[in-house]
């Protein structure tokens, strides 16, 4: 008799999950949709506002270089050694 009660209450629980998930998935869906779409909406607001700033004619070429890093940094990873293969 436990082992039936048992197997009840789980597909009981199953079933019960089963529909809730049809009702609450598209609204978990939608929600997460709505607030990705806010998201990109902020970030090309500000991408586009600084675009505007900088508003030039049509045709016109401006190049901006960027700082470059000092050269005092040095890249050494070590001593170099050539092997040569003896026969």
């Amino acid at each position: 008799m436990g082992f039936l009660k048992t197997l009840l209450i789980i597909l009981l629980v199953y079933y019960l999950l089963k529909i809730m998930a049809r009702w609450f998935a598209p609204r978990i869906i939608n929600y997460a949709a709505k607030r990705t779409e806010q998201h990109f909406r902020e970030t090309f607001g500000q991408a586009n506002s600084n675009a505007r700033d900088s508003e030039q004619e049509i045709g016109e070429v401006t190049v901006e270089k960027k700082a470059t890093p000092s050269k005092t940094k040095t890249n050494s990873v070590g001593e170099y050694i050539d092997f040569e293969e003896i026969e």
